[in-house]
């Protein structure tokens, strides 16, 4: 007979099934456009009941699924970039990708009201690898040196909110990713403006712009 401590494992083991099951099924019900955690549930084989008890509400299912795209697609052009001679167009490539892969989950963006908040929350916990690429391209005089790594996270969502919304194309995206990066040139730069400690105005103006 199964003891207590025999099932403690196999109920982690289901859990983390579970949890993997819903995730890619976010990840695919997203990518068709309109979804709810009813189709993901159904897609993943689960009931609500268990959707509900890993992921409580759509901002977890945003979060599991913005993690996976970090993890899975670009964590690995990031690391792949390390020893790249050019680090800040290795910068802008990383840039690219991540505008067009959150553009192919077509109903990303639109499932929560603070995608804003949720993107800036998982990019932050890419700044420590994005940081040596950043450096080396400070360095290399290609990207003004007052930015910080904590800047890229906002400068990417910023991105996002412009670029990565249903109906824009790759070409575009990439032509105003270029356009985005150039603001990154240290040629004539002015200096930045500190940001206030207890405020975070680019959360504030997405929240508003997604209740609009």
């Amino acid at each position: 007979m199964a003891t207590a401590k025999d099932r403690a494992p196999r109920r982690r083991v289901d859990a983390r099934s579970s949890v993997e099951r819903i995730t890619a099924a976010g990840r695919s019900v997203l990518g068709t456009g309109d979804a709810s955690l009813e189709q993901i549930a159904a897609a993943a084989g689960v009931g609500i009941a268990t959707l509900y008890r890993h992921f409580p509400n759509r901002e977890a299912i945003v979060r599991a699924v913005l993690d996976d795209i970090l993890e899975t697609d670009l964590l690995p052009l990031i690391e792949g970039a390390a020893d790249a001679p050019h680090p800040r167009q290795s910068l802008q490539s990383i840039a690219t990708h991540l505008l067009d892969l959150i553009a192919q989950e077509k109903g990303l963006v639109s499932f929560v009201g603070n995608f804003a908040d949720v993107a800036v929350d998982a990019l932050q916990r890419f700044s420590d690898s994005l940081y040596p690429l950043l450096l080396r391209a400070q360095q290399q005089g290609e990207i003004r040196p007052d930015l910080t790594a904590e800047d890229i996270p906002r400068f990417l969502v910023m991105a996002i909110a412009g670029l990565a919304l249903p109906g824009t194309t790759p070409s575009l995206r990439a032509r105003f990713v270029a356009l985005l990066f150039d603001a990154l040139n240290p040629a004539n730069a002015t200096p930045l403006p500190s940001l206030h400690p207890d405020g975070d105005d680019l959360r504030v103006a997405l929240s508003n712009v997604a209740r609009t």
